[in-house]
């Protein structure tokens, strides 16, 4: 697809089929999102990929947002290796927020749905999966091929115009 349109054609998916997301797409989403541009290039985020049964189950109990996804990134942030500003500021969730839209619009380009999803219980992710403390979760991308019904919420296609949000100086 070109880019405008795997822009505009990408919308939050929350009911997807069970056909489970190809390897090679699931690699090239990961490939295009390592692209992201992070703060100072230190490249903290750090991906758990869930598609086994098991961790896909651990999901649905971490979060009520899974939507019935055969494929789930948790995106999360190494403290450790985050760019702190001068004033104390970690942009490790800017860093996170940056490499999930890479990983939703890569996913619109291989013909796949996603959703953001911020609804989670990150102390039971932690405990799931046995993160240490410098792994902060960030937030969820659920992927899959979108069910038959589902359908774009009413309001993706409400925007505000340019002139309530933009201005020029």
């Amino acid at each position: 697809m070109e880019f405008n349109e795997v822009i505009k054609a990408r919308w939050s998916v929350r009911s997807f089929s069970d056909k489970k997301v190809e390897q090679d797409k699931l690699l090239r989403i990961l490939e295009t999102a390592k692209t992201a541009p992070t703060a100072k290039n230190m490249q903290p985020v750090r991906i758990i990929c869930a598609q086994s049964d098991k961790a896909l189950a651990d999901f649905k109990r971490i979060s009520p947002c899974t939507y019935g996804a055969p494929l789930i990134f948790a995106v999360c942030s190494d403290e450790n290796k985050c760019w702190v500003s001068s004033d104390g500021e970690s942009r490790g969730e800017m860093d996170a927020s940056i490499y999930a839209t890479h990983i939703m619009l890569a996913a619109a380009n291989e013909g796949l749905g996603s959703c953001w999803v911020c609804m989670f219980d990150r102390n039971e992710l932690v405990r799931r999966f046995e993160l240490p403390e410098n792994i902060v979760p960030r937030c969820l991308v659920v992927v899959g091929y979108p069910s038959e019904d589902a359908q774009p919420s009413d309001r993706h296609f409400d925007r505000l115009p340019l002139s309530e949000t933009v201005r020029y100086v």
